[in-house]
């Protein structure tokens, strides 16, 4: 009920003339959002894995991108190859280290219009409790209301490269490649209130974190 009346108010709000009020905040949508990522194989091949958002929002002007803004958690231990030896041998602590990790932070620095429809964000990636600069260079797929639940979308793909090893993910630099390329497929749903709930989602999961070893 809480989202139909927020989609409802914000399709007031736009009918109303009142679209200007830009920049607007969107909330990540996990389900239809994807972080995928890939590595060499020894030469052989190139496999791929997903990894999934915890939660996120993000804001975008589309009369000014430098205003627009993106912060993510992504579920360290998500990761998926297709196979549960292979699983684990990627949250473990030779890579992702998930238990000790049990999440990945992104924020964005700054936003740059390139093109179009394209552009670049710098952020910062905290990831095995090491933060460094990151940057993606995304496309903005389309922004519009969806045909059912009266819901406005803004969908984008970004694409970037690490390197794991300055992660501390030294392990097997001859059979797994050092050099990981990250895809993103990130869809977010017009939310006024999606900052704010993020911020009450992170400080609860950082809590439940601070119980856990109590808890063994």
């Amino acid at each position: 009920m809480r989202r139909c009346l927020t989609s409802l108010w914000w399709l007031l709000l736009l009918a109303g003339g009142m679209a200007a009020a830009h920049p607007l905040d969107y909330r990540i949508d996990t389900v239809h959002s994807q972080v995928l990522f890939s590595a060499d194989h020894d030469g052989y091949s190139r496999p791929v894995g997903r990894l999934a958002i915890a939660r996120g929002w993000l804001r975008f002007d589309p009369d000014d991108w430098s205003a627009s803004k993106v912060v993510a958690d992504i579920d360290p231990g998500s990761a998926d190859l297709g196979d549960k030896g292979w699983d684990g041998a990627v949250t473990g602590h030779n890579f992702l280290d998930a238990a000790k990790f049990p999440s990945a932070h992104f924020r964005s620095t700054a936003v740059r219009k390139t093109g179009e429809h394209s552009g670049t964000v710098e952020g910062e990636l905290t990831l095995r409790g090491v933060t460094l600069p990151v940057t993606v260079d995304f496309t903005v797929n389309r922004v519009g209301m969806t045909l059912f639940g009266f819901e406005t979308i803004a969908g984008f793909s970004g694409r970037a490269k690490l390197d794991r090893t300055r992660f501390g993910m030294t392990a097997f630099p001859k059979a797994v490649g050092t050099e990981i390329t990250v895809r993103l497929e990130i869809e977010g749903k017009l939310d006024r209130t999606a900052e704010d709930d993020y911020r009450r989602a992170a400080r609860k999961a950082a809590a439940e974190k601070a119980r856990a070893p109590a808890q063994h």
